[in-house]
């Protein structure tokens, strides 16, 4: 399989065995819409399919990680909205290391797509947000689990209640961000650690990766459940609508 050229996704080797995916939709913040939607997962499919990748750095086109999903897109009780978890969903399960270099705001769906990687560096100008209250929405996609197994229950509640943006040095301090970087060196030092790893033995990568995920893997499925059943029973009270306004 072969990476197409695609304007909302831009995919280029940033090293030897280094995928570097650059989600470039600026104007909206990187929002995903059905194209980035679909771009992504293509992209995913030639990064687990081709032996040639090993490591992957996901991050957005300034001034933006990922904004979540476009609300101009999904807002309507009707849309799609499933893909979309399903993306989420599919980060952490590709078999392969992704790490997330974030620059600017990571909000909502944005934030659990970074969550969904290995791990994440950060700019200094970075910002990470929770925004499904304020749009009157549930996560389905992982936020309640894997939020509080990166930064513990009781600032995960903070985040998710609130809805107030954490700064990058906060995320650094609570764990949500492994490094904090000046803009101009994050994807430099994002792409140095990814050839780290591209130059060790790729299916001794995936194992260690791969018991690193089933060690932590059962009580996350068990609290991954917990939010599918709450997002279920949000459905059944009708209060699927979302807010079109943008998240702050």
């Amino acid at each position: 399989m072969t990476l197409e050229p695609n304007g909302v996704l831009l995919a280029e080797e940033a090293g030897e065995g280094i995928l570097l995916l650059t989600m470039n939709r600026p104007a909206q913040r990187n929002a995903i819409d059905l194209a980035l939607l679909d771009a992504m997962n293509a992209a995913f499919d030639v990064f687990v399919q081709d032996d040639r990748w090993r490591v992957g750095v996901l991050t957005g086109a300034p001034p933006a990680f990922c904004a979540g999903l476009d609300l101009k897109t999904f807002s309507a009780p009707e849309a799609p909205r499933q893909g979309v978890t399903a993306l989420i969903q599919r980060v952490p399960r590709l078999g392969k290391p992704m790490i997330a270099a974030v620059g600017g705001a990571a909000y909502t769906g944005g934030l659990e797509l970074a969550l969904g990687c290995d791990f994440i560096l950060a700019s200094e100008n970075a910002r990470f947000a929770d925004t499904h209250a304020k749009i009157g929405a549930l996560s389905g996609s992982g936020m309640g689990s894997r939020l509080p197994r990166a930064v513990g229950a009781r600032f995960a509640r903070q985040m998710i209640l609130s809805c107030q943006p954490v700064d990058a040095a906060t995320a650094l301090r609570v764990g949500l961000a492994n490094e904090l970087l000046p803009a101009e060196q994050l994807l430099p030092r994002a792409i140095e650690i990814a050839g780290a790893i591209a130059a060790h033995d790729p299916g001794l990568i995936r194992m260690s990766k791969s018991v690193i995920d089933r060690g932590t893997e059962g009580t996350l499925a068990d609290a991954l459940a917990i939010e599918t059943e709450a997002l279920q029973q949000r459905k059944a009270m009708g209060a699927m609508a979302w807010s079109s306004a943008t998240p702050g």
